[in-house]
């Protein structure tokens, strides 16, 4: 990294900004972004390098990503602008890529970026910085060149205790039930929830955790300033108020389907787990999940109805290496620290559970209706008459039975409202 400054410093972006030279565009990167300690991570020269490459290539380039690795940021604009012959060089370069980069590179104007993003109250944060989150290190070349970012909270704080819920966009009441369940219970755990901002599954999720007053975050498939989809600007409004809204393309930009689908990438290396919510064979939620089984991250996923199309991919990732969750308390065990442990589950304990087991062969010796003497009854049930005598008086006390004459019987059940009211009395 401490190359990659140095470059930055000696200006080598000069082709992204076509404003003036090397050192205009580090004093403009300097006015927009009040200097490098702000950031305490990349120089002026490579944040301003890298974001304009976000304009440049396309999220999820791992070819980009290794050159990023190998030369930096400012080199690599410096190569693709500039030509002299040493974006060739570079190993996986053709003549076809080169030309579509130099296509975008040409309209590229990144303190517009930087200024834009900032004028909504947010931030450009790249690989080296303070608030980058090192878990999207994980992705490798694949990683994000860097992320625009809306909201007031740390990004790297937050990413540290969150989890992220996906699952269809047109789904059921019951799996918008789950996802506001899921979001609003995790986040009054103390876990952040994040989420692509989608319509159904997605949004759901969002709306729980802001509901419980928790922590939320967004990644979205196209610009942070762009309310995507339209139907839900009040809710993007509300996360960049109470959460944090990021994504790796600049201000403005478009979502295209491709695009979608790389942005699960970010979601499952941000986070400790994913747990999908209804989702179909064919699903970007199945994406988001095998992208973090591929990390190592945790995968989970709530149960259906069998019959329901929409639970049929979430039914295939439980066969596989999926675990079956079905609320907050379950998703915070498997993701959570030593000593974050789900309730045990049982069934009603009933007043029968109470009862030792000669008390329970005694109870099924007695038919169901009529009486019998105290003799069959120990006949039955195994013991002797003085035994089953006694514990026919102790279920007596406990109001399992009643004497009956010489005999003993179950006691009745007490009469519902409504049968008495059918009985006319």
């Amino acid at each position: 990294m401490t190359g990659q400054r140095a470059r930055g410093r000696t200006g080598a972006a000069g082709g992204a900004g076509r404003t003036g030279g090397p050192q205009g565009q580090a004093a403009g990167a300097g006015r927009v972004l009040g200097g490098t300690g702000a950031h305490g991570g990349a120089g002026d020269g490579e944040r301003l390098a890298r974001a304009a490459l976000t304009r440049v290539l396309e999220p999820g380039d791992v070819r980009g990503g290794r050159w990023l690795r190998e030369c930096g940021g400012t080199e690599l604009m410096r190569r693709i602008t500039t030509p002299d012959g040493s974006a060739e060089q570079l190993s996986g370069m053709t003549a076809r890529r080169l030309a579509g980069y130099r296509l975008r590179a040409a309209n590229v104007e990144p303190e517009r970026d930087l200024a834009a993003v900032a004028s909504a109250g947010g931030r450009f944060i790249c690989p080296g910085d303070r608030e980058w989150p090192s878990q999207l290190d994980d992705l490798g070349d694949a990683r994000p060149t860097g992320l625009w970012v809306r909201g007031r909270s740390d990004l790297r704080l937050w990413a540290l205790r969150s989890v992220a819920v996906v699952g269809a966009r047109a789904c059921t009441p019951y799996g918008a039930h789950m996802a506001t369940s899921l979001g609003a219970g995790l986040a009054e755990r103390g876990w952040v929830v994040v989420s692509g901002a989608a319509f159904g599954v997605d949004g759901a999720a969002h709306r729980g955790a802001l509901a419980a007053g928790g922590a939320t975050m967004a990644v979205l498939a196209c610009g942070v300033d762009v309310a995507y989809p339209r139907g839900h600007a009040e809710l993007i409004g509300r996360m960049v108020e109470q959460g944090l809204v990021l994504g790796e393309l600049p201000p403005a930009d478009h979502p295209t389907r491709s695009r979608f689908i790389l942005r699960n990438r970010v979601i499952a290396a941000l986070t400790r787990g994913t747990v999908v919510v209804e989702a179909e064979y064919r699903s970007g939620s199945l994406v988001t999940a095998r992208c973090a089984q591929r990390l190592g991250r945790h995968t989970m996923g709530v149960p259906g109805p069998a019959t329901s199309g929409l639970s049929a991919g979430v039914h295939e990732l439980l066969r596989g290496e999926g675990v079956l969750v079905t609320d907050a308390a379950e998703v915070a065990e498997m993701v959570g620290d030593i000593g974050d442990l789900a309730p045990p589950r049982h069934g009603p304990v009933l007043p029968r559970d109470h009862l030792d087991p000669v008390c329970g062969r005694i109870l099924d010796a007695l038919p169901a209706h009529g009486s019998v003497n105290g003799r069959e009854v120990a006949r039955d049930a195994g013991t002797s008459a003085d035994e089953a005598l006694g514990k026919l008086y102790e279920l007596h006390s406990l109001g399992f039975v009643e004497r009956e004459g010489d005999g003993w019987r179950l006691t009745k059940p007490p009469t519902c409202n409504g049968d008495a009211r059918r009985g006319g009395s």
